[in-house]
């Protein structure tokens, strides 16, 4: 066997398959309300990111739930390294489709929308007080057991 005529021969028999574009990626659908004033309301789709701290929505849209308080402001780090200013609001009531909904908090932050739209995230701790958990098999959101421990 010539030198390199194994490593031609390894790439011969590899199949690299594309990955679809929404592979790994769960979106939901959402309505977010002020709790204080259900009048004001967005329904938006979401997606789910573990590694997100909060429900997470663009600035921009701040002004659509009426007022809310301003809770506190964190300083939080993206999945690129980037820290931003995240305005943490409240209380809001969210429901995800096909479960119940619960009261919570909103982080605010300054989005840049990707062809036109932005990308709101729901993050792990909405996803616990909702309970529910991400089924990667099947790619959608099961309800799970309330956990006290």
């Amino acid at each position: 066997m010539m030198e390199g005529t194994a490593t031609s021969e390894l790439h011969m028999f590899r199949k690299v398959l594309p990955r679809p574009p929404e592979m790994g990626r769960l979106l939901v659908n959402v309505t977010v309300s002020n709790a204080t004033d259900p009048s004001m309301t967005l329904d938006c789709e979401a997606l789910v990111d573990t590694g997100a701290s909060h429900l997470v929505l663009p600035a921009a849209w701040k002004p659509r739930l009426g007022k809310l308080e301003t809770v506190r402001i964190l300083y939080p780090e993206t999945a690129t390294q980037e820290t931003v200013r995240g305005e943490i609001c409240g209380p809001i009531r969210l429901e995800v489709e096909g479960f119940g909904p619960i009261f919570t908090e909103v982080m605010f932050i300054n989005m840049h929308p990707t062809d036109g739209r932005y990308e709101p995230m729901l993050g792990y701790t909405p996803l616990e007080q909702i309970p529910v958990t991400v089924d990667m098999a099947r790619h959608r959101l099961v309800e799970v057991a309330a956990d006290l421990r």
